[in-house]
């Protein structure tokens, strides 16, 4: 400002020993050799300006794609929280039960063997001592499938705490997960624990089946065993054949 008065002064006293002179559009300030162009000014404030405009566009771009790839790393991040082998220890637990059935276990070449054997072919060429230990056989697979089931049907009730922990871990880690990632592993356990639950289903079902099944075939071959013996019981013998007795010794 005091470069702007003095100038005015400076012209202000030529103007008074000099002709009238039309100043153009735009005026030069200076002292010395110090020059001050005001448009000159003008359009390098602009040019600033917009240069920190731009700058500040790239900011929030950068601070946009700062963003993004944070989205992005969370949305990546996996489930620190993993369920697998409690559901593969609860389901080897289950197999180990089906496997140690007691005498028909479940195997096809096994089931149509003793099948064969024991209840569909009936021998009556056997003697009464040989139905008998027939019968003795299928009564001890009709018991011990029954066991068998039992035994089953305990080990799927033991995984039921275990099924319970685990859900409700894997429910909290959904609610508590910070991408997308996490939440669909998290998903993807809780699946795998109802297949679990399944798969217990479906041993529970097969060892049920497993001892009605026998204990209806025991039935069926009794009855049938039954029907033989009966026979033999009703068949008609040789009748009584009279002989000679001595009741004394020595006598006439």
């Amino acid at each position: 400002m005091r470069a702007v008065l003095l100038a005015t002064n400076v012209l202000s006293v030529s103007a008074a020993f000099s002709p009238i002179i039309v100043t153009p559009a735009h005026a030069l300030f200076g002292f010395g050799d110090i020059v001050f162009d005001p448009s000159n000014y003008a359009e390098n404030v602009l040019q600033a300006a917009r240069a920190l405009e731009q700058i500040n566009n790239q900011i929030q771009s950068l601070q946009n794609e700062a963003q993004m790839l944070i989205n992005q790393a969370r949305n990546l991040a996996s489930l620190p929280y993993s369920s697998l082998q409690q559901l593969q220890q609860s389901i080897q637990r289950t197999q180990q039960l089906l496997g140690e059935a007691q005498r028909i276990a479940f195997d096809v070449q096994q089931i149509d063997q003793i099948f064969s054997q024991q209840y569909a072919d009936m021998d009556f060429t056997a003697s009464d001592q040989q139905l008998v230990e027939l019968a003795r056989e299928r009564w001890g697979n009709t018991v011990g499938a029954l066991q068998d089931a039992m035994r089953v049907q305990a080990g799927v009730v033991g995984n039921i705490e275990t099924q319970r922990t685990e859900l409700s871990n894997l429910v909290g880690e959904s609610q508590g997960a910070t991408g997308a990632l996490q939440a669909t592993q998290a998903g993807n356990q809780i699946l795998a624990l109802q297949a679990q639950q399944l798969a217990d289903l479906t041993a529970l079902l097969a060892a049920n089946g497993r001892a009605d099944a026998l204990a209806a075939a025991e039935q069926a071959a009794a009855a049938e065993q039954g029907r033989e013996q009966r026979r033999r019981f009703l068949e008609p013998g040789p009748g009584y054949q009279p002989g000679n007795a001595r009741m004394f010794q020595g006598g006439n």
